[in-house]
């Protein structure tokens, strides 16, 4: 706590000190949120123990009712997914070690190899940012007037030289220090309420809201990175320009409007990153947590020996149109369809009934439409009767 302190104290010094500070105080917010929820004295260690307790009983009874078997496909996933909830969702070293390190800093270091810089990237561009904003203060105050009165001349509306470069300025903190500063405090506020969707990922009933959870972590994880990129191009273009600000005993009209004009453009950069990190998290299948499509199986072609197909047949009759089609029954692959007679003549047509005769064994009438677990597989299929399905003919 004294480390995150004086973190604290200092951060209004710089754009340096206060991300240090946020990362500090993110860590001890995130390792408290860990302990009252799952921790020794957790609040919700009680509820963790009555979910993991249902996650087993539904995966007996799914043994006993057929739904699943006892092999290796099948318990591998099953206990990978259990082994996993119970390591990061009751250890705190293992979360912080893989989740918290993971989102922190590996793009950080990304970062870091794309610049060729030693240490945090993140933090060296902070240092750069910080030395920007020192030099724009020593030009407004040699300048004349100092903060206040350019500030003051800002407010009465005058575009002059020294308004416009701390309109720059401002949109340049804006667009550096705000999108980095935000982007880790909803990472932390993220990080601090993963192990309750951790938990979550277990049934498939939640699975949406465990796999949205990691989109979002990504999504503010990797912010920082397209941050520092874009923002090191942004800082090379603004050395040469902050170094023209002064002029004698005044500021540089040019150099200040294009101070303001490299902080516009750098504020349209971050919205179009964010927008495109936005659609490439939303494309992000996850591992497989998302809860599966439902896919149709009307329809599909008869190559597959495992779908299910619709025999559609004309109906022919009187005041029928011979153009419409009926779907008169469907058919699996163990089920073979007979067509429709052919049409009487026009003198007998009044007394045509148009029918598809379907032939098969009771079970594969029986069949659902799409394509299910078969439930006598399992371990309550010793107690069902033994006698052979009857054979028939379904008109």
């Amino acid at each position: 706590m004294s480390a995150c302190a004086s973190l604290a104290a200092n951060a209004p010094s710089g754009v340096g000190p206060a991300l240090r500070a946020v990362d500090c105080l993110a860590n001890e917010a995130a390792a408290t949120a860990f302990s009252r929820l799952f921790g020794s004295a957790g609040s919700l260690t009680p509820a963790l123990t009555i979910l993991l307790t249902l996650y087993i009983a539904f995966f007996a009874v799914s043994l006993l009712t057929g739904r699943s078997r006892v092999s290796v496909s099948a318990l591998t996933p099953r206990m990978m997914t259990l082994g996993l909830v119970l390591t990061f969702a009751t250890s705190w070293l293992a979360y912080q070690g893989v989740v918290w390190n993971l989102a922190i800093g590996a793009p950080d270091q990304i970062a870091g190899v794309l610049l060729g810089s030693k240490g945090s990237a993140t933090q060296l561009f902070a240092d750069r940012i910080d030395l920007i904003f020192a030099a724009i203060a020593e030009v407004a105050s040699v300048s004349g007037g100092g903060q206040g009165g350019a500030l003051q001349s800002a407010a009465a509306g005058s575009f002059t030289p020294g308004n416009l470069m701390w309109l720059g300025a401002l949109l340049l903190m804006l667009g550096t220090v705000g999108v980095l500063v935000t982007a880790r405090i909803a990472l932390a506020v993220m990080l601090a309420i993963g192990p309750v969707f951790v938990v979550l990922g277990l049934f498939a009933g939640t699975r949406g809201l465990a796999a949205g959870w990691l989109r979002g972590v990504v999504l503010t994880a990797i912010t920082p990175l397209f941050v520092v990129l874009g923002g090191g191009l942004m800082l090379e273009l603004l050395v040469p320009v902050v170094s023209a600000l002064r002029e004698g005993e005044g500021i540089d009209g040019r150099a200040a409007m294009a101070l303001f004009m490299i902080a516009a453009i750098h504020i349209a950069l971050m919205t179009m990153v964010l927008r495109v990190i936005g659609s490439m998290v939303a494309g992000w299948q996850v591992f497989g947590l998302a809860v599966p499509e439902v896919r149709d199986h009307i329809g599909v072609a008869a190559a597959n020996p495992h779908a299910t197909h619709f025999s559609e047949t004309p109906a022919v009759g009187l005041g029928t149109n011979p153009n419409s089609r009926h779907t008169i029954g469907f058919a699996s692959a163990a089920i073979a369809a007979e067509p429709a007679p052919a049409p009487a003549p026009a003198a007998d047509r009044t007394n045509i009934t148009n029918r598809t005769i379907v032939t098969g064994t009771a079970e594969a009438t029986s069949l659902p439409v799409l394509r299910g677990t078969n439930r006598t597989r399992g371990i309550g299929s010793r107690y069902q009767s033994r006698r052979p399905p009857a054979q028939g003919m379904i008109r």
